[in-house]
């Protein structure tokens, strides 16, 4: 048998619940068995498990897993037993300009996750973790990372020396932070709090702005850049900054519409957006492809994930109370 966590209708932390469950199945042709050895916490995550009835009654949750390939079924090529692998957000989603536009297939919410010792999937749904990796390491890229990834490299076409604005301190935001600096970039940070703000500076950020202190931040950022204003926006928050996002955008500049952490409907600038002729454009993770890519351009940076803290399996619910409280600094991992 094996450790698991179900959360059981109709939904809320109270309602997560450590279980036993039968080891996975032998890998049939196409598969691979893994034994799960870390996950991390995202924003999807905590909607699925907090929503009522977000989720079907009994649900394993999270989306994000990483572990060791234990066993491979008959024409399996990619992976060997020994392996450490990470999980694929859309597993269906393997390249190409196909987009998932739901949730169906996803782990921990439109199907079982990996709160759980041991998965059997198709190999498809895994790409190798990045060389010296840990677990929870690993476990951070499959949402956040690979999110903060497809921002900045696909849709942004990040450049040297482009300047690249990062909201707050979540993982997505200083995944980007990491990956523009590592990439040439200029990163100007935003957060509420100083002590976040030191952090954010030792990982490199070249400015940073008090968004509690300075509510108009966008004319913050512009005053920053000389009136130029960022290339790439990671807008994480939604509504509520979007419209300083659109002022701290610098003309023919791209927001990626990520968060919607302040709510999910408001009120866009239209006009000065036209005017500034940049792109919006919402996306959700990426394909197996483009995690593939970030993998291998993981290896060749100087840095690790940033953790804030792990908690066992058992432990989700506190977790998820952490995440809510705001207080994280970077990602939180479950490690089993």
């Amino acid at each position: 048998m094996m450790q698991a966590i179900q959360l059981t209708a109709p939904g809320g932390l109270d309602n997560l619940h450590a279980t036993a469950l039968p080891d996975a199945a032998a890998p049939q042709a196409g598969e691979v068995q893994v034994r799960v050895h870390a996950s991390s916490l995202n924003y999807h995550d905590l909607l699925v498990v907090t929503g009522p009835n977000a989720a079907a009654d009994g649900r394993i949750p999270m989306a994000d897993g990483a572990g060791v390939v234990t066993a491979v079924g008959a024409d399996v090529t990619d992976f060997a037993v020994g392996d450490a692998v990470v999980s694929c957000f859309f597993p269906q989603w393997q390249s190409g300009r196909y987009v998932p536009s739901n949730f169906t297939l996803v782990p921990g919410d439109g199907c079982d996750g990996f709160a759980r010792e041991m998965v059997t999937l198709p190999a498809t749904a895994f790409t190798h973790a990045p060389k010296g990796y840990s677990h929870e390491e690993a476990a951070t890229l499959t949402t956040a990372g690979l999110t903060a990834w497809r921002a900045l490299v696909v849709d942004g076409r990040l450049q040297a020396g482009d300047t690249v604005l990062v909201l707050g301190t979540g993982g997505v935001s200083i995944f980007a932070l990491q990956m523009a600096k590592s990439m040439g970039a200029r990163v100007i940070a935003t957060t509420s709090s100083a002590a976040k703000a030191e952090r954010l500076k030792a990982l490199g950020a070249d400015v940073v702005i008090n968004y509690a202190e300075i509510p108009e931040w966008g004319n913050a950022v512009l005053a920053a850049t000389g009136g130029r204003g960022a290339d790439i926006v990671v807008e994480v928050g939604g509504p509520g900054t979007l419209p300083q996002s659109i002022r701290a955008c610098a003309v023919g500049g791209h927001i990626a519409l990520i968060g919607v952490l302040t709510g999910f409907v408001g009120n866009v600038p239209t006009a000065e957006m036209m005017s500034k002729q940049q792109t919006l454009k919402g996306l959700i993770v990426g394909s197996r492809e483009q995690q593939q890519d970030m993998v291998r351009a993981l290896e060749q940076f100087g840095w690790k994930p940033v953790i804030d803290r792990s908690y066992p399996l058992a432990q989700m619910a506190d977790a998820f109370r952490h995440q809510q409280s705001g207080q994280h600094f970077g990602k939180i991992c479950l490690s089993y």
